[in-house]
């Protein structure tokens, strides 16, 4: 036969399972969380492939991205700067993210690839971004574009058989083999961001 207890004994035994439970529950969590946690730096740390730091720069691969936190912005290459710095034909470039700012970019590119990397990193700084043609160079094939000179902020992506970066006052031409492209114009952004 089973005892009678009281109904304030039995409400008092009832929270103290109840305080145990949520406290074993709590600490579940709290060691999950920090396991994970842990595993995430262990992880981050064994995986040099996946985080490099490049003069003083930490860059870190999320979704075949390089991310990078540069002067409080966040910019992403397909390129790392390690996999860039041995381009040769590099003229040295003395425009700077600053002259960007608030400035309006224009751009005449021969490759898609390259031409995203210019976006997607430029667009957050410039005023805006227009196609437009050197002179009378493309508007043949373009009508619609504007034509500019090299007073103005114009980035210029090429196909050519000698590969290199050139400025030209406010120009900057990025040439080279189609393949070789996106990586001449990370190559680019990291000289004006001052990563290289």
């Amino acid at each position: 036969m089973r005892k009678i207890i009281p109904k304030h004994k039995q409400n008092k035994k009832d929270k103290i399972k109840q305080f145990g439970v949520a406290t074993a529950l709590v600490f579940v969590m709290i060691i999950s969380v920090l396991g994970y946690s842990f595993s995430f730096s262990r992880q981050t740390e064994q995986s040099p492939d996946k985080r490099i730091i490049y003069n003083g720069f930490e860059f870190v691969k999320e979704n075949g991205l390089w991310m990078a936190d540069i002067k409080g912005l966040q910019f992403s290459f397909r390129y790392n700067p390690k996999q860039t710095k041995d381009l040769e034909n590099i003229d040295f470039i003395i425009k700077d993210i600053n002259d960007y700012y608030n400035q309006p970019l224009y751009i005449y590119s021969e490759n898609t690839e390259a031409e995203t990397e210019i976006y997607r990193n430029l667009d957050q700084v410039v005023l805006r971004r227009q196609y437009a043609c050197l002179e009378e160079k493309c508007i043949e094939n373009f009508p619609n574009f504007p034509i500019k000179t090299c007073e103005d902020n114009f980035i210029i992506i090429e196909k050519s058989e000698d590969a290199g970066i050139k400025q030209n006052q406010s120009c900057i031409f990025i040439q080279g083999k189609q393949e070789d492209l996106t990586k001449l114009t990370d190559r680019f952004l990291f000289e004006i961001l001052g990563v290289q």
